[in-house]
């Protein structure tokens, strides 16, 4: 992430929120910073306490992209991410071989093949935002 900031001549800032207290400060940096946006990392953390980041973004008008599609169909702005309805194919494939007598140390590494990209408007009308066709082009979902 830093190199490709580096070469779009953006500023990237990292910002780590260890427990939900952490929140409201990150949130306070990044409004006091006049950031241009927020990525929210994968993470069960993160996933778990989606509503209050959703939250959080909208109150301090932040556009903010999260890993699951889950959270954009709850009100985040957009998502870019792996499926995890593929995911979790791909896992049942992987246990089916190792029912089926496979050693998990002779079987290769599996990475995620799908990705999913979805954007609900109803929040980027909420901040204001416009939505370019051609960036409408690449959506795998709006949700509107």
């Amino acid at each position: 992430m830093h190199e490709a900031a580096a070469r779009l001549n953006i500023q990237l800032v990292v910002l780590t929120a260890n427990s939900e207290n952490d929140f409201d400060a990150a949130f306070a940096r990044m409004a006091q910073q006049r950031a241009g946006g927020l990525l929210v990392c994968a993470s069960p953390f993160f996933y778990s306490r989606h509503e209050r980041l959703i939250a959080l973004a909208a109150h301090h008008s932040l556009p903010a992209i999260y890993e699951w599609r889950e959270i954009a169909a709850a009100g985040g702005l957009m998502n870019y991410g792996t499926s995890l309805p593929d995911a979790y194919q791909q896992a049942g494939t992987y246990a089916g071989r190792i029912l089926k007598g496979a050693e998990p140390a002779d079987l290769r590494a599996m990475q995620s093949t799908k990705f999913e990209f979805v954007i609900n408007l109803r929040t980027a009308k909420t901040l204001g935002l416009d939505t370019p066709a051609n960036l409408l082009s690449f959506v795998d979902e709006v949700i509107e």
